[in-house]
């Protein structure tokens, strides 16, 4: 699979999967059980708000990586939850498309890198 060729909705259709995946991994190690809190700290990792506020902060991104995320972000799209700004579900969307591509290219240092540094930034709006 080209992931150079996927439009952004399909490349962040998978990177929002795998960052799902990787988000309740990471719960599961810290060795959380009770599955009500476990749902609660995903969202907290996984939502168009927190992915958003990660994008607010990335700088080192290269310019094929902008290219990426502004694909993810500028895909047409059919309407978004009411309660989320559509400058949130974009930047979410790209944020994905960014994820996806990475995973799908097999790029995993710097998918990894991208990862830890949001999951910092989110612990770090917590704290």
């Amino acid at each position: 699979m080209k992931a150079e060729l996927l439009n952004g909705a399909n490349l962040a259709f998978i990177g929002d999967a795998y960052y799902e995946l990787f988000i309740r991994r990471r719960l599961l190690e810290k060795e959380i059980t009770n599955q009500n809190e476990l749902q609660k700290l995903a969202s907290g990792y996984v939502s168009a708000k927190a992915q958003h506020l990660v994008v607010s902060k990335l700088v080192d991104l290269s310019p094929e990586e902008i290219a990426i995320f502004k694909r993810g972000r500028n895909h047409k799209f059919r309407g978004f939850r009411k309660n989320l700004k559509k400058e949130e579900y974009l930047n979410s969307t790209g944020f994905e498309a960014l994820i996806g591509y990475h995973y799908l290219k097999g790029n995993f240092q710097r998918l990894h890198e991208l990862l830890d540094f949001a999951v910092a930034v989110i612990e770090g709006e917590h704290e």
